[in-house]
């Protein structure tokens, strides 16, 4: 059994669903624990969050197709983070998941939030960084602006 996350990482997920739950349709959800199946890889990842229509869970089983999440968010842990940072996303892109946001405490330079969109083969072809304390926006069907700076640090 894994250990639960620390509460630094905990807060921080809480805090993007708030912000997530007054922009999305009534018929989409905020979820938790949730598998992401990645078929070219023949993997399942399971995010921190991931956004997408309640109608993907109706398939019976634990997981959805990569390809029906809006959008994944991955929170790192010491453990953890330089898989977030180099394989998840390209299994997510490749995937075509529309909207990687990575929340990463443990950046090399401090900490810092990535989003990746325009996903094409096993790359994003656009992604941009802000350290935390900086807004960063999220594209439509989002478009909002999350404030960095409430984010605990590590």
């Amino acid at each position: 059994m894994a250990p639960p996350h620390a509460n630094d990482h905990n807060s921080i997920a809480h805090r993007i669903q708030r912000h997530l739950y007054k922009v999305i349709p009534e018929e989409w959800g905020i979820f938790q624990t949730l598998g992401v199946a990645i078929p070219l890889r023949k993997g399942l990842y399971i995010p921190d969050l991931v956004v997408a229509p309640e109608a993907a869970l109706a398939t019976p089983g634990n997981f959805i197709s990569a390809s029906e999440a809006h959008l994944v968010v991955e929170i790192t842990s010491p453990g953890n983070a330089g898989q977030d940072r180099i394989s998840k996303p390209a299994a997510y892109a490749c995937a075509g998941v529309r909207l990687y946001l990575l929340i990463d405490s443990w950046a090399p330079g401090g900490p810092t939030v990535t989003l990746f969109s325009e996903p094409e083969g096993d790359v994003y072809r656009s992604h941009h960084a802000v350290k935390f304390g900086d807004p960063i926006e999220l594209p439509a069907p989002f478009a909002i602006t999350l404030d960095t700076g409430s984010f605990p640090v590590g």
